[in-house]
């Protein structure tokens, strides 16, 4: 093993104490962490089966997994299209643009949530908040592996509770690892010693999972939503100065 192989394993160590604790932030905590050591697209694929088994463990530790499919199967159905179209395009733009505007995406996205008192969505405006939403986390998502600020956006918009949030993200999350292990795979940043190392850092990341679980049963729903949303906000700054570190 290389060394940058522990430092990328450490950096999920971290990001599943988040996922586990959160049910969001695998992608954003690795990525935004792994950035200031490795490559910026290496980055991103090693995301790819980590996000793929933690969002099924996660799925299966909610128990209401079909509860959520029902209620979720637009957001479902936009968001891997558009992701899988959208990863055709990811070799060709900078890693270090994609980097900042996520960065901006996530840093606008905490301020307006922590600052502001964002409208409920309806039930009768559900249907098209979620094709907006599904739209947006696939084309984030295509570019970067992280799709998670529009999908926690919507689920907080919609007023859900802790443990429906933990298996709504975990149920969206899972549907996008699929076009995204198969677009990363078609574009080649999905090589197969990319892929090895990626399927073995679900070791270290299952791992911060549970602690992160017992974490979560001992924070309420109001702390827990301040939590998720001053995480967004000091990885997406950390983001934003990555990106632009680069570019200069």
């Amino acid at each position: 093993m290389e060394p940058w192989m522990f430092i990328a394993a450490g950096c999920f160590l971290v990001a599943g104490v988040s996922k586990g604790t959160l049910g969001v932030g695998l992608p954003i905590a690795a990525v935004g962490l792994m950035t200031m050591f490795i490559d910026a697209r290496l980055a991103v694929a090693l995301m790819v089966f980590p996000i793929m088994l933690t969002n099924i463990w996660q799925i299966h530790r909610s128990g209401n997994a079909a509860a959520i499919a029902r209620r979720y199967w637009l957001f479902a159905l936009v968001l891997p299209v558009c992701l899988l179209i959208t990863t055709g395009y990811t070799t060709r733009v900078s890693a270090d643009i994609l980097v900042a505007l996520v960065g901006l995406v996530i840093v606008l996205f905490a301020v307006i949530n922590l600052l502001l008192r964002v409208p409920p969505i309806p039930d009768r405006l559900d249907r098209p908040a979620q094709v907006i939403g599904g739209f947006l986390a696939g084309v984030i998502g295509g570019f970067t592996a992280i799709w998670s600020p529009p999908v926690a956006a919507y689920l907080i918009a919609r007023g859900v509770e802790k443990d429906e949030f933990v298996g709504g993200t975990g149920f969206l999350f899972f549907i996008g690892s699929l076009p995204l292990c198969y677009g990363f795979w078609q574009n080649g940043m999905l090589s197969g010693p990319v892929a090895t190392v990626s399927a073995a850092m679900i070791v270290p990341t299952l791992v911060g999972f549970s602690i992160g679980e017992v974490i979560r049963r001992r924070i309420d729903s109001g702390r827990f939503k301040t939590i998720v949303l001053v995480f967004f906000l000091l990885i997406g700054l950390n983001l934003i100065r990555r990106g632009m570190v680069g570019q200069g």
